[in-house]
């Protein structure tokens, strides 16, 4: 599969996303012993259920077949990106104000890390509250700056 497919699977893949007030996160391809497609999909006020993604699934798995994008056997996946995978799109920050979240930033002249509660977000602003010592101190990281953000698990 080459990136122009997987472009095409994602242009496919937004209408569809749409139709469900969804928004499509990544398209990734995993070889090995077979092609596997993982459709990515988040809702930016919801999660994403079951019947969406057999929905999204099967339509998707048509237009894929109907175009003849990719040869010979595959699966499809259509899933949430669950917890292990790095925040991708802007709209996926909203809903976890108030979580912790771990990122990895450019800074002036290097890569910087932080981890604390994502607090709000101000405009093109992530603000995260980082524990320092016995204080809290305000991390204001812009978007184009972000490396990886990953939400950290709390139970």
């Amino acid at each position: 599969m080459t990136p122009d497919i997987t472009q095409t699977v994602k242009e496919l893949a937004i209408p569809l996303a749409e139709e469900k007030e969804l928004f499509l996160v990544d398209v990734e391809l995993k070889t090995g012993s077979g092609n596997e497609l993982w459709v990515y999909l988040d809702g930016e006020e919801k999660g994403v259920n079951l019947d969406e993604c057999a929905d999204i699934s099967r339509e998707l798995g048509f237009l894929i077949d109907a175009h003849e994008l990719i040869d010979g056997k595959y699966r499809l996946n259509v899933s949430s990106p669950g917890l292990s995978r790095p925040l991708m799109d802007e709209r996926q920050y909203p809903k976890n104000v108030g979580r912790t979240i771990k990122l990895r930033y450019k800074g002036n002249e290097e890569t910087k890390k932080v981890t604390g509660k994502l607090s709000r977000i101000d405009g093109e602003l992530l603000v995260v509250e980082e524990t320092q010592g016995k204080k809290v101190v305000e991390v204001q990281v812009p978007f184009p700056s972000i490396i990886e953000a990953k939400i950290v698990p709390q139970f």
